[in-house]
């Protein structure tokens, strides 16, 4: 009970110092929501004001948008903690590794992807989404941004011992990214055409646990190759 009780209160702790150390450098919160709302707002300068042509790509702009807004906050996940010695200490933890990284997972998802599902609907507008797409709009954002800091973790945790690892970090997580993108894009086209979209919210949600069960392992298994 104790141990369970410790292991809580390591979680919460270093999830709330990484939110505290957020909100002191908030540019890390808000160049990411800036990047997003930009991209979205010059898609319409770029290929007209068209509202049937703006309707049909709008699940496309605002998934990519917000699948580039991720990886951009991606790389400063680890690489404080990297710097000053922080993630040498979380490593040599007695507390286990998976859990501590799903902290600062969180830590990052609540930082970049809530910001981008708050404000998802709102860019929506500008770009004349159907209006019975935007309940698939925001349950796969729900369900899919999760998806991105998780798998986007276990690339900046193999690249995090690298000077100049952006490049290669986008190499190694767009391929993991890209069935998020395909399967949110098809439900929210499916819903603006009146059909079901259950099947594609389930393979995200399917994809959400999956990454929940095995990706903090996988970014523990990587910091330690990193690192040593």
């Amino acid at each position: 009970m104790k141990k369970g009780i410790s292991y809580t209160k390591a979680f919460s702790t270093l999830l709330k110092r990484d939110l505290q150390i957020a909100v002191r450098h908030r540019g890390d919160i808000f160049n990411p929501l800036l990047f997003f709302v930009l991209v979205v707002t010059l898609f319409p300068l770029g290929i007209g004001p068209e509202p049937q042509v703006l309707t049909r790509v709008a699940p496309g702009i605002i998934w990519v948008a917000a699948l580039l807004a991720s990886m951009l906050s991606l790389e400063r996940l680890f690489k404080a903690d990297y710097a000053d010695g922080s993630l040498e200490q979380m490593l040599l933890s007695p507390q286990p590794l998976p859990l501590m990284v799903l902290a600062k997972v969180l830590a990052h998802w609540i930082l970049t992807g809530v910001p981008l599902i708050l404000v998802a609907p709102l860019l929506a507008v500008l770009l004349h989404l159907d209006g019975n797409s935007y309940g698939a709009l925001m349950a796969t954002l729900a369900l899919g941004t999760p998806v991105l800091s998780l798998l986007g973790a276990i690339g900046v945790a193999l690249t995090v011992g690298l000077r100049k690892g952006g490049v290669l970090l986008s190499l190694l997580i767009l391929p993991l990214y890209i069935p998020v993108l395909i399967f949110a894009t098809s439900a929210i086209d499916a819903a603006g055409m009146n059909l079901p979209y259950d099947g594609q919210l389930a393979i995200i949600g399917a994809m959400l646990v999956g990454s929940l069960t095995l990706a903090p392992f996988a970014i523990g298994a990587s910091l330690r190759v990193s690192t040593n």
